[in-house]
């Protein structure tokens, strides 16, 4: 690359970054005020409630959210950075000095990938620990309206098996991936399968064989209900099995992922949430370089011949078309139809191909 196609790649590099930069953190803030405004509305007559606890909870949840957001705010400031480009006559101008489409499209490309490149190895992780810190500081807060907060989208229930007997546990709200849960009811029954008691706790830890019940109560058909600080009930399940049963993937850093693929794999437990999990965050530089392309071949027919609203919806609505195609390869892959490598990486690569299709046409018919 010459010292002028260096200094142009640079320049268009730099409207990108700015654009790009300006769309997510414009679209966080409003993340954060209307999940501010909820979170108020729900938790106001809630015991230990202050505005600033619940300002601090969205701030944190806010990082993990912006993750969805991220494609868009890479289509729509491509599509942002070309407009300006096309409507000072920066893109007549270069084509005019005899730069092809893939040349200037290529510093988005870069720009796209090394954004997902980030988003994956260090953005993921911090948001990871981040939406952890905000399940910490919203334990005990929302009550029956725990579920706004997890990161399933109901409340847990599973059975399992003990010393002592079977089980059945509901849990409100789950944190560590499983490992430590809010908002507890326990049904425990005898080996004969009779009912035994029933017990409510604030918080139950999983530690070597036990759930570890805080501020238990225990309620039997035989007497007065009884108070425990520390209460414990035997279970088999270990820690692999209450990830892969109730965990969340999204609540699992990048880097974490193969090593809990590999867990679950040794032990027998199906992992393919998991691995879709991890394959979707390895394709998202593909992704968004797909969502630079589609930018692109609205640029170019704005450039030359005008009606900017039309082709800029036509844009939009390719995104949110490949959008939704990877969220139903995404649902497709984790009830197991497909195999995860295929659920993740396909609509990447149906992007690439859709944009250079449209490119290539535009530039030599």
């Amino acid at each position: 690359m010459t010292l002028k196609g260096f200094t142009l790649a640079s320049y268009f590099s730099r409207r990108f970054i700015g654009a790009i930069a300006g769309l997510f953190l414009l679209a966080a803030a409003l993340i954060f005020i209307f999940d501010f405004l909820e979170l108020v509305r729900r938790s106001g007559d809630e015991e230990g409630f202050s505005v600033l606890r619940v300002a601090l909870i969205s701030l944190l949840r806010v990082p993990q959210l912006m993750e969805e957001v991220l494609p868009f705010a890479v289509l729509f400031g491509s599509i942002a950075t070309f407009l300006s480009l096309s409507r000072s006559l920066e893109l007549v101008v270069t084509r005019a000095a005899g730069v092809s489409v893939w040349q200037f499209v290529a510093p988005g490309l870069f720009v796209g990938m090394a954004i997902g490149t980030l988003a994956i190895t260090v953005y993921n992780p911090l948001a990871v620990y981040s939406r952890t810190l905000s399940d910490e500081i919203a334990a005990g807060l929302f009550s029956h309206e725990q579920s706004f907060l997890l990161q399933t989208t109901e409340d847990v229930w599973l059975r399992q098996d003990g010393k002592d007997g079977e089980s059945i546990l509901h849990a409100r709200q789950l944190v560590d991936q499983g490992e430590r849960l809010f908002g507890v009811m326990l049904l425990t029954f005898g080996r004969n399968g009779s009912f035994l008691e029933r017990i409510e706790a604030n918080e139950a830890v999983l530690d070597e064989g036990n759930w570890r019940l805080s501020d238990a109560t225990v309620y039997t058909t035989g007497g007065d209900p009884q108070k425990f600080a520390n209460y414990s009930v035997s279970t088999y399940l270990t820690p692999e099995e209450i990830r892969s049963s109730i965990g969340a993937p999204e609540a699992t850093a990048f880097w974490d992922l193969p090593r809990i693929v590999e867990l679950s794999e040794r032990a027998g437990l199906p992992a393919y949430r998991y691995s879709l999990q991890y394959q979707v965050l390895l394709s998202r530089p593909l992704l968004l370089a797909a969502m630079v392309l589609i930018a692109a071949s609205v640029s170019l027919r704005v450039s030359r011949m005008g009606g900017i609203g039309r082709l800029i919806v036509g844009g939009i609505l390719a995104g949110f078309v490949l959008y939704v195609l990877s969220e139903l390869a995404k649902d497709f892959g984790g009830a197991g139809l497909v195999p995860p490598v295929v659920a993740a990486w396909a609509p990447g690569v149906l992007g690439i191909l859709m944009g250079c299709t449209i490119l290539l046409h535009q530039e030599d018919g």
